[in-house]
């Protein structure tokens, strides 16, 4: 038994408070358990900063990869590929070094992405644990190869491993950790955990005890079933146990976690009929929070997305709720997908416009999952890319180019890579283009002129000394971060409907021009902007919004929703902002006068509260 979990890691890891990442910030004077507490501290820090924040996200993740991600290929690993193509009739092939680079790029991806999927989880509101955990559970993970289902033990990974990283299970992580709580004093040990214990408290050891109590969850055609609701504040051992050995990847099939949801809302679930007809197999979870706010919707395919067989019943069940608009895009795009599949599996061709739904040219598609729902690449691998983008964007498909080099003996219109481009004009070459399917970087570019034809760019797009986007008018869709960081008008940017990222216009002075831009998807900086005229169909800015020198916000009274903190410190009237119903950070509304404009505001009573008394400290002085 110990007393914390930074005891039970003490002891699991007797050389952790000598490690330079855990010893280097503490004092000489802290126990072992004392310096572990606070290098956990500091990482709870660096994963509460990510929260919400792709950007953060995204340079966390470079530094696992940096770290964990294969460097280059060992040369028994070449030695046994060119004995595969011997056996498999190919002849005695010399593998090149390009051949090997190829090898090496396709087994860093594998790995990058088995990789992001425990740590975006694990950074994730969605994993209920405490640091002590996440870091065993990390640790752990990290030292597994692949399962050799012969002797039932895991290979040790090293820094030669081609093998992808363990599958992500959070159902097993919520079992493992229902144990591990309980020996650290929190509960009582059952007869049962005393069983699992005895084998080892190590990562691997009791991952794999999980792992082989799991029962194979095939194909389940049956759709007949009934939804059970688990109240609020109930006993969760009931909704617990009916998820046992079901094979869903819930989390909430472990006791703890099964207690913090229930007691956070109600719960309900959807239970089919077994081989006995009763109902018992789990297949759609809506957890709630409270009563009425729904607060994710799960099944028990790949990365918890539903099947397309409950995706009726689900529909059906989110009608009831008060927010049930929210998911209303992700029920038609679960459609939309299922249908394509269904096509795609009859060998029927596909319309441009399911194309452009498939390639998600207009918006991202959106799923139940925690990850994007896999038929998505699954049924693009198997398509021609170039002949698909040359039916989206209307072009002949030699005019899509995948290489900078396709610039040179083609008119290309659709560019299938990262375009990087370091001149201050635009060449002749680039003047077809209408689609970048990768990132766009013009660091130096100040003039646009040239590039009239671009309609889309999917990745990021980084136009930072831009002085002018006349050029630009037929820009439509950016799927990421948008740099414009010089540019003082916005004149030419008229078709811009959609940035998927952060918005930075920096030094914007004047909005006009940005008249059809809809979408913000996370931070919107307009921090030199004096009016919003030009902004009036902006409805959905996705975390913060930085309005600091706004004095007039009627150009924005289409604005619905901030997800983050809201900046407007010099605006004394909120007229234009009658229609922002959600603020999902702090209200910054320094210089406000009368908060009556934001009374459809969820932030109305903070903000009111906050002028009363600034106006009453005013007439006191």
């Amino acid at each position: 038994m110990y007393k914390t979990g930074e005891e039970f890691l003490n002891k699991l890891y007797s050389e952790m408070h000598q490690e330079y990442i855990v010893d280097h910030k503490a004092s000489k004077s802290d126990t072992p358990e004392e310096k572990i507490k606070k290098y956990l501290d500091r990482l709870e820090m660096v994963h509460d900063k990510t929260k919400n924040n792709p950007h953060r996200l995204e340079q966390l993740l470079q530094l696992y990869y940096d770290k964990y991600v294969i460097k280059e290929l060992s040369e028994s690993y070449i030695k046994l590929q060119k004995k595969i193509y011997k056996e498999t009739g190919y002849g005695n092939i010399e593998i090149t070094d390009p051949m090997k680079e190829e090898m090496l790029q396709v087994i860093q991806k594998d790995q990058k992405e088995s990789l992001k999927e425990w740590i975006t989880y694990l950074t994730s509101d969605d994993a209920m644990y405490p640091m002590w955990f996440k870091h065993y559970v990390f640790r752990g993970m990290i030292k597994l190869g692949k399962l050799d289902k012969e002797k039932m033990k895991f290979t040790k990974r090293t820094s030669e491993t081609v093998e992808k990283y363990l599958e992500l299970n959070r159902e097993i992580l919520a079992q493992i950790y229902d144990v591990l709580k309980s020996e650290i004093g929190e509960n009582e040990i059952s007869p049962e955990q005393e069983e699992v214990l005895n084998g080892g408290e190590s990562f691997q050891k009791l991952y794999l005890y999980f792992l082989t109590k799991q029962n194979y969850r095939g194909e389940d055609k049956e759709t007949d079933g009934i939804w059970i609701k688990y109240e609020q504040g109930s006993d969760s051992t009931k909704l617990c146990d009916s998820l046992q050995g079901k094979n869903t990847g819930w989390c909430t099939a472990g006791y703890e976690t099964a207690k913090k949801q229930l007691d956070a809302g109600d719960f309900y679930v959807y239970y089919t009929k077994d081989e006995e007809g009763k109902y018992t197999n789990p297949r759609i979870a809506i957890r709630m929070n409270g009563k009425e706010e729904i607060g994710e919707v799960r099944g028990v395919s790949k990365n918890q997305n539903l099947e397309g067989s409950m995706l009726a019943i689900a529909e059906e069940k989110l009608n009831e709720f008060p927010d049930k608009e929210k998911y209303k895009k992700k029920v038609e795009d679960m459609k939309k997908l299922t249908a394509i599949e269904h096509k795609v599996m009859d060998n029927q061709e596909l319309t441009p416009e399911e194309l452009r739904f498939l390639y998600e040219i207009e918006s991202k598609i959106s799923g139940f999952g925690y990850e994007k729902d896999p038929r998505i690449e699954e049924i693009k691998s198997k398509r021609d890319a170039k002949e698909d983008f040359s039916m989206i964007f209307g072009c002949r498909k030699d005019q899509v180019g995948t290489k900078i080099e396709d610039f040179d003996t083609n008119d290309i219109v659709v560019f299938i890579s990262d375009l990087f481009y370091n001149g201050e004009t635009v060449p002749e070459k680039f003047r077809h283009l209408k689609a970048i399917i990768g990132e766009a970087n013009f660091k130096f570019l100040e003039d646009a002129k040239g590039l009239e034809h671009l309609e889309y760019i999917e990745g990021w797009t980084n136009f930072p000394s831009l002085r002018t986007a006349e050029s630009l008018n037929n820009l439509k869709h950016i799927g990421r971060t948008a740099n414009f960081y010089s540019l003082k008008n916005a004149k030419g940017l008229i078709n811009l409907k959609h940035i998927g990222s952060d918005a930075w216009f920096h030094c914007l002075e004047d909005a006009e021009g940005l008249d059809n831009l809809e979408y913000i998807g996370t931070d919107a900086w307009f921090g030199f902007l004096k009016d919003a005229k030009g902004l009036n169909h902006l409805e959905h800015i996705g975390r913060a919004a930085n309005f600091d020198s706004l004095r007039d916000a009627k150009g924005l009274n289409s604005l619905k929703h901030i997800g983050g903190d809201a900046w407007f410190d010099l605006l004394k009237d909120a007229r234009g902002l009658n229609n922002l119903k959600h603020i999902g950070g702090t209200a910054y509304f320094d210089s406000l006068e009368d908060a009556e404009p934001l009374k459809n505001c969820n932030k109305y009573e903070d903000i009111k509260k906050k002028v009363e008394e600034r106006l009453s400290s005013r007439k006191g002085k």
